[in-house]
């Protein structure tokens, strides 16, 4: 089965499962966890044999069981770092007694698998995938991950929760770290003891996130078919749902799990035997490729009758709800008989509710998130809309995503005179300035003129677009005006054609070809 086929039968919002193969194919500086290993004990040894002497007591049947290979070697680290206190982990020493101060015990060895993988460099060859998986994020319920680095929460801009976080967790639009994070190394699992301890205390967690396999469509990154968290996962679930069910049939076909395979561009799922020991042999749906992109594609194209986005945010008025407090709450089929100040879960039809997912201010503040998510589906809305001459508003962008708006030439009429009457016998006093940097540090430009030198910096190209595209999206106050005429001029040059742009430069007689 092609995998558009395979994604068009999901019912309800995936949940993706992603492993150290994600990091490996995305960032600079990852490890598999073999590599983590062998790169600390070459740092404090400055060979690779006392690995190697480790790493040869913990195999069996050529399988290594990395979680003693790093007990032990935590507690070389931790005793090699000891004995030379001001050396080379100096850094990592004044953590560690900081930490003991406070009565925290974190050993030396987490805190510095923490520092190691805190910062991250993303891979120049990878940009344009990662933007495709941005706009998958859009149709995603949550995300589970065994990496201790943050970039899939960074990606997705998802809640992060590690550890008795998840099991108080809105499961829509948060990341588990199942396993810790480089932002709280007390919690990172990696060795023998820390794996007995999640084993014991975090029964209920798995349940929360058996909840979730038994009701989401899996997929998995990053691992690969003999991978122990794929097999655990599966060993769990099949505890619990008896194999030959109706319901295990259907949890059987939301599972996909997607398995590398370099310079492949398959694009076919395939079943899958897993044999389990102890287990009877369990079938999988497996896609074997290195063409993300086409995953990712038809992940992002998936059309459900309700958007995640939308359940977050009942789940999140929910919750208040359940917290109790001063509260009002009204659920009701009249919108129109509510006040202001109260809380809404509008539940009814489209004849007696008028429901708006998000005003023009509002898709103006998250115009770089919904770009990134190509989220064409928000942006229907905007035929809705009754936008007024007077107002800025970036209708380009918006446009090559949303191609069916009826309101686009209209809107782009509205966006250029808008552009031609800010820049329209402007004088250019700000030309000896390339940056936005500058311009803001010039105390010879007044406060109320900055915005137009940076303006003028991007309608004659002096201000690169990628360097305005980061000032935006870092913008403290995006309700302001200003930004909304910085945004509109960075979505003109960005995606007008070249029509557009001869309309514009004979209105406001600059040249903008």
């Amino acid at each position: 089965m092609h995998i558009r086929e395979f994604v068009k039968n999901f019912t309800n919002h995936p949940v993706l499962f992603v492993g150290t193969g994600i990091s490996l194919r995305y960032l600079e500086n990852s490890f598999t966890w073999d590599g983590l290993l062998s790169y600390i004990s070459n740092k404090i040894k400055g060979t690779d044999e006392f690995y190697y002497d480790i790493k040869s007591k913990y195999e069996k049947d050529g399988t290594f069981d990395y979680s003693k290979i790093a007990k032990e070697l935590e507690n070389e680290f931790n005793e090699v770092l000891k004995n030379d206190r001001d050396g080379e982990f100096k850094d990592i020493n004044d953590v560690f007694y900081e930490n003991m101060k406070c009565g925290i015990n974190i050993s030396r060895f987490k805190v510095y698998i923490s520092q190691l993988l805190s910062s991250y460099k993303i891979k120049e060859s990878k940009q344009i995938e990662i933007s495709e998986l941005k706009k998958v994020r859009k149709n995603i319920g949550s995300v589970i991950t065994t990496n201790y680095d943050s970039f899939i929460e960074d990606i997705f801009e998802f809640k992060q929760l590690i550890g008795n976080e998840i099991l108080l967790s809105n499961p829509y639009g948060s990341v588990y770290k199942i396993h810790g994070c480089v932002e709280n190394p007390g919690k990172i699992i990696i060795t023998e003891d820390d794996y007995k301890v999640f084993d014991e205390k975090y029964e209920l967690i798995r349940a929360q996130l058996l909840s979730l396999f038994i009701h989401n469509p899996i997929i998995f990154l990053g691992y690969n078919i003999g991978d122990i968290n794929i097999k655990g996962i599966l060993r769990t679930i099949f505890t619990y749902i008896n194999p030959n069910t109706p319901e295990a049939e259907k949890i059987r076909r939301n599972f996909l799990l997607v398995e590398y395979d370099e310079g492949s561009q398959n694009p076919e799922v395939t079943d899958h035997d897993i044999d389990m020991s102890g287990f009877s042999t369990i079938r999988i749906n497996k896609i074997k490729t290195d063409n993300f992109l086409e995953i990712y594609k038809h992940l992002a194209d998936l059309s459900l009758p309700v958007s995640a986005m939308d359940i977050r945010k009942v789940q999140t008025i929910v919750k208040e709800i359940y917290a109790g407090g001063n509260i009002e709450v009204s659920i009701t089929e009249d919108i129109d008989a509510l006040k202001n100040g109260e809380k809404i879960l509008a539940i009814g039809s489209l004849k007696t509710i008028n429901y708006e997912f998000q005003t023009t201010s509002e898709l103006m503040e998250n115009y770089f998130k919904i770009i990134d998510e190509s989220n064409h589906q928000l942006l229907k809305l905007i035929d809705k809309y009754r936008i007024q001459k007077n107002q800025y508003f970036p209708i380009y962008g918006f446009s090559k995503i949303q191609l069916e708006l009826e309101s686009t030439r209209t809107l782009k009429d509205i966006q250029n005179e808008k552009i031609s009457n800010l820049i329209r016998g402007a004088t250019d006093f700000a030309e000896e300035h390339t940056n936005i940097k500058d311009i803001l540090q010039d105390d010879n430009i007044s406060q109320s003129r900055k915005n137009l030198a940076i303006v003028l910096g991007i309608v004659k190209d002096r201000i690169q677009l990628n360097t305005i595209e980061n000032y935006l999206r870092e913008y403290p106050d995006k309700k302001t005006t200003d930004y909304r005429k910085l945004l509109c001029v960075y979505d003109y040059k960005k995606y007008a054609e070249e029509d557009d742009r001869l309309v514009l430069s004979k209105l406001s007689g600059v040249n903008l070809s």
